[in-house]
């Protein structure tokens, strides 16, 4: 009852997450060779959503139907003792599927202390040499691909953080129906988010991951000026189908801008993955609009987010120093 554990917990979590993310993605790409290494990261990432569907059918099962449906206005209302007895009844809700979490996890982190892990030496990591801050951050400074691949990073998860942080209420806004029902709608998201990721890893094997970023990225940017012009039950798919565009992004981007990065790979990857910082920033943007012109305005967004990144698909296919298959 306490937010300040809460926040103190949240961002325990956040910053193991993002250490995992560093370390295991620079891992996979070096587990093969580099012409495929944005497909096999794909392929790796492709498991990411079978975890993320079964977060989001806990809540809409086990969360979303415990909540109190009084309206901040009845709370405001309530006396002390009932509110309390309101909001500790939501806290346990939220608390039981955690903890759940918390002893999966653990057995997790046992399995992978005792299974043994290919080395270093075997999956061709370059440690041999001595990283130096200032100078491997003023070179990847200077490489265009890299920080065009950050900038669009930061987008890429602005945009997937917005889409699906605000389908519930875009859901209610176009359709009506509580916040149970709308959850439903960001189930079917992220399913097709699920089955897109391995549909695209296949069609990586046939055109160039740029190219089908680029593709994705426009269709996005259309499919959200659709959501804007029609918010009805056409809308509501149009940001269902928005997670078939978002599939790809996040480890396709990861895999173009570290190409060809040698031993600034693993300190490139960690400003990849702080490029998340556009998940914290951008949805404040995209809440703020729909506070001032509703919900369904308010997905010009993410259609900006995703013009960037489609940008970046773009910038690497005119890149004359790369290859038809130097991204993978």
């Amino acid at each position: 009852m306490t937010f300040g554990f809460f926040l103190a917990a949240l961002f325990l979590l956040a910053g193991g997450l993002s250490i995992l993310e560093t370390s295991a993605n620079p891992f996979v790409i070096a587990m093969g060779p580099e012409a495929n290494a944005t497909r096999r990261l794909n392929f790796a990432q492709a498991f990411n959503p079978v975890g993320t569907n079964i977060g989001v059918l806990l809540a809409a099962t086990l969360i979303l139907p415990r909540l109190n449906t009084a309206s901040a206005e009845e709370r405001a209302a309530m006396a002390p003792e009932a509110l309390r007895a309101v909001q500790q009844g939501e806290l346990q809700a939220v608390m039981v599927p955690y903890v759940g979490f918390a002893f999966v996890l653990l057995a997790i982190w046992i399995a992978i202390a005792l299974i043994r892990m290919p080395t270093e030496a075997e999956v061709r990591l370059e440690t041999d040499h001595e990283v130096h801050f200032t100078a491997t951050l003023r070179r990847l400074l200077a490489n265009r691909h890299y920080v065009f691949g950050v900038v669009a990073q930061f987008f890429n998860v602005a945009a997937q953080t917005c889409v699906w942080t605000f389908t519930i209420q875009y859901v209610m806004a176009a359709i009506g129906g509580n916040e149970a029902q709308a959850g439903w709608y960001l189930q079917a998201s992220l399913i097709v988010f699920l089955i897109s990721r391995f549909v695209m890893v296949w069609l990586m094997g046939f055109l160039r991951p740029a190219m089908l970023l680029a593709a994705m990225a426009l269709a996005g940017t259309a499919l959200c000026l659709f959501a804007v012009s029609s918010p009805n039950m056409a809308g509501v798919w149009a940001v269902v189908a928005l997670s078939a565009c978002l599939s790809l992004m996040f480890p396709t981007i990861y895999g173009i801008a570290l190409h060809g990065l040698g031993e600034d790979t693993k300190f490139g990857a960690a400003g990849l993955v702080m490029a998340i910082l556009g998940g914290a920033l951008m949805p404040l943007v995209h809440g703020a609009v729909m506070d001032a012109r509703g919900a369904a305005t308010s997905y010009l967004v993410p259609a900006l987010c995703f013009l960037v990144v489609a940008a970046y698909g773009v910038f690497d296919l005119r890149a004359k120093s790369r290859g038809v298959g130097a991204s993978g």
